[in-house]
């Protein structure tokens, strides 16, 4: 039996074989179909199809999270032909306004975990990776398809191995080194490959900034994104199901261990990569591309409007605690939004008091969902004005206007950057009056 790679055994489990090889095509059932308020618009693709009834309804997960509370009556329209289909079909994974995100809430709700495949009708789909799975994004057109018939065909990819050695000096995050490694490689430079992370750099990450790395592939080109399973995944796994699935969590859980999967040693891989955590600096992406990263001592004092901490990439619990330390008794210069990625995040942030910290510094909070990532509300920009932002994207436009400047940066130098109106480390903050 040749030796795999994980995402090789993923697939191949997936598609109910022994093995795959790069460059095959295989045709997998996944074990969840993931769509948001898209929905509606491929519910009517799915009815130009001869298929009356989604063929495994148990399979789908839906949310709604990317317009919500719907800021204009299209969009409350479109929420409610996506209830409408949740009845009609019985879709039982439904996640109402103010969940969260669908990447965010499916991993808390045990959705998705090690060992499981995901096929997303979102781009970054590649974010369930750090739980040991495949995920990756499709489109509209295939996820009726995938409704319709329970399968999809994929092409095997090939895969890079990224190695972590050490760890992230204070101060330095996975978003600084995920930005880094982009603005390295491009940001096609993993164009259609699978990226598996490993080393002992991995296990000093927590799961929180492991989300980063594979969520964020997708702005290199990846079809895919794997961590394998540790210690640290089934604590956090252990810890979150307790909460979201008190009446079955013990068997969730002993079900994604039973179904974890691991790479060969000796597997073959296209493409290898070591990187020391200790030489990671903190980094931004500047306008108009993820791959356009500068050190952060480069553009220091460039002049911030406004900042925003949320997104499927760095909404999570540890962003909001490192913004709330940032500006702990300090008044903010510039606006800020902090959005949650999930109603979970929201209610840990304001049981650790972190919601008190940011709102008396002046930060805005909003409904957990993806706020102004997509530029539809919550914070659109004006012409001309500049945002440092946690988010994954800052293409023209991203945010709403296209005469508009989006930064990339870890949430604590989002948080001190509007303390100070400007550009800046949290470490100089002590030199701001």
């Amino acid at each position: 039996m040749s030796l795999q790679t994980l995402t090789e055994k993923l697939l191949a489990r997936a598609g109910g074989r022994t093995t795959v090889k790069p460059g095959e095509i295989v045709d997998i059932e996944p074990d969840v179909a993931l769509s948001h308020d898209n929905t509606a618009a491929i519910a009517e693709i799915f009815k130009r199809l001869p298929h009356k009834r989604v063929r495994y309804p148990e399979r789908l997960a839906i949310t709604l999270d990317h317009a919500v509370p719907p800021p204009s009556a299209k969009h409350a329209r479109n929420h409610a032909r996506v209830r409408d289909f949740v009845r009609e079909q019985g879709v039982r994974n439904f996640f109402e306004v103010g969940r969260g995100i669908c990447h965010q809430v499916l991993c808390e709700e045990g959705v998705v975990g090690p060992g499981m495949t995901l096929l997303g009708a979102d781009s970054h789909s590649t974010h369930y990776g750090w739980l040991g799975a495949f995920s990756a994004g499709i489109g509209r057109s295939e996820v009726a398809a995938l409704w319709a018939t329970g399968q999809l065909w994929l092409r095997v990819p090939e895969t890079m191995r990224i190695t972590l050695k050490g760890k992230l000096e204070s101060g330095v995050t996975t978003k600084d080194l995920t930005i880094s490694l982009i603005g390295r490689l491009s940001s096609d430079g993993a164009t259609y490959m699978a990226v598996e992370f490993d080393g002992d750099g991995v296990a000093a990450l927590s799961p929180d900034s492991r989300t980063v790395l594979t969520n964020m592939m997708a702005e290199m080109g990846a079809k895919n994104a794997c961590i394998a399973p540790d210690d640290a995944t089934w604590r956090w796994l252990s810890k979150t199901l307790k909460r979201t699935r008190p009446h079955d969590h013990a068997e969730r859980l002993e079900s994604f261990r039973e179904r974890s999967l691991y790479p060969d040693r000796g597997a073959v891989y296209a493409a290898r990569l070591q990187i020391d955590l200790s030489e990671i600096e903190p980094v931004v992406s500047c306008p108009h591309a993820v791959d356009n990263i500068r050190p952060l001592s480069e553009v220091a004092n460039t002049r911030v409007d406004v900042g925003f901490i949320g997104t499927c990439t760095n909404g999570r619990l540890e962003d909001i605690a490192a913004a709330a330390e940032v500006l702990r008794g300090r008044r903010l210069r510039a606006r800020l939004i902090v959005i949650p990625a999930s109603s979970m995040v929201l209610r840990e942030a304001a049981e650790a008091g972190y919601v008190a910290d940011l709102v008396e510094a002046g930060a805005t909070f909003g409904t957990p969902g993806c706020g102004p990532c997509m530029g539809v509300h919550m914070g659109v920009l004006a012409p001309g004005e500049v945002c440092i932002s946690s988010a994954n994207r800052n293409f023209r436009g991203r945010m709403g206007e296209p005469d508009a400047e989006i930064y990339l940066a870890n949430p604590a130098v989002v948080a001190a950057s509007c303390a100070a109106g400007r550009l800046i480390h949290p470490a100089d903050l002590a030199d701001e009056s």
